[in-house]
């Protein structure tokens, strides 16, 4: 038997020294800190409720979601309760940033499951990544 049992889960690529982090990478480490702490919903239910609850701090939408009002939803509620929004190109890319798929041997994701929107509700630790997101949150 070898002593490996379980899975490594690949860290992101982390920019080079002095060289700054682009919003995307920052948002896929803060996503990813998020849920180690277990502070993500996922899913328009989980968010919806959390959004409600006055305990969401940023919501994360994917931009290709085909249904209209899906979308109309979650921008509504973030705009009635003053969540910072922001958008991702594809539903996958979210899905297999916040652990919605399995990762194979070599660290590849494999069978990875689409996600239209997540909310945060606790970011875990303080990351540069947190405080290049909040910068862009602040800034558009």
């Amino acid at each position: 038997m070898s002593g490996e049992d379980g899975v490594v889960v690949p860290e992101a690529p982390a920019p080079a020294l002095g060289e700054p982090m682009d919003i995307m990478t920052a948002l896929q480490l803060v996503l990813r800190k998020s849920r180690a702490h277990g502070g993500l919903a996922k899913g328009l239910h989980e968010a919806a409720k959390i959004i409600e609850k006055h305990a969401a701090q940023l919501c994360v939408l994917a931009e290709d979601c085909d249904q209209a009002d899906y979308v109309k939803l979650v921008k509504a509620l973030c705009a009635d309760h003053n969540v910072s929004l922001i958008t991702v190109p594809n539903a996958k890319t979210l899905g297999e940033w916040i652990g919605l798929c399995k990762i194979d041997s070599e660290g590849k994701a494999r069978k990875v499951v689409g996600c239209g929107c997540v909310v945060v509700h606790d970011f875990g630790e303080e990351t540069e990544g947190l405080h290049i997101v909040q910068e862009y949150v602040k800034s558009h």
